[in-house]
């Protein structure tokens, strides 16, 4: 059976839900729980609202719901613990999972080019707003796990102003 463009949006946009909740259930143990108790809420609506839509996809769209790539989740994973090696664990999760909105994002504005039934487009309004929701608390955590930078300008500029000084004598 072939799919027609509109249930081909549907099902990227399916198996783009269920990578971004894979992933993140695979990588709970990685967070630090206040990372965790803040992004929790976000990831359970959005299992809520992937259960809704399946169920519309498969009643208004003929659409059955597929898993998620295991070999792509499994390499997903591994490539992300080998870049923790280098950085930080927690930057590299929340850089993984805006990579995974990224996406997400992408999926959502493909299906909203077509037509959807009326009890469709509520719920990928619902994942549009919860996805943005979701972009907004991960860089706010990215800005607040980020290692400070230490600024070496002040010291430069006394080492500088000393040489030049010296010199000058």
């Amino acid at each position: 059976m072939f799919l027609d463009n509109r249930q081909v949006a549907m099902d990227s946009l399916l198996e783009a839900l269920a990578d971004s909740i894979d992933y993140f259930q695979d990588n709970l143990e990685r967070l630090r729980p206040s990372l965790r108790d803040a992004l929790e809420p976000h990831y359970e609506a959005r299992q809520k609202a992937m259960g809704k839509l399946q169920t519309l996809a498969r009643r208004y769209l003929d659409l059955l719901p597929r898993d998620a790539d295991v070999e792509r989740d499994d390499y997903m994973w591994l490539w992300s613990r080998l870049k923790s090696f280098v950085g930080n664990d927690s930057v590299v999760l929340i850089n993984e999972l805006l990579e995974q909105e990224r996406g997400l994002m992408q999926a959502l504005s493909t299906i909203f080019t077509h037509p959807l039934p009326s009890s469709i487009e509520p719920v990928i309004e619902e994942l549009w707003k919860g996805c943005r929701a979701l972009i907004r608390e991960l860089y706010d955590l990215q800005q607040k796990t980020a290692p400070k930078k230490s600024s070496t300008r002040p010291k430069q500029k006394k080492a500088v102003a000393r040489r030049a000084g010296g010199r000058r004598r």
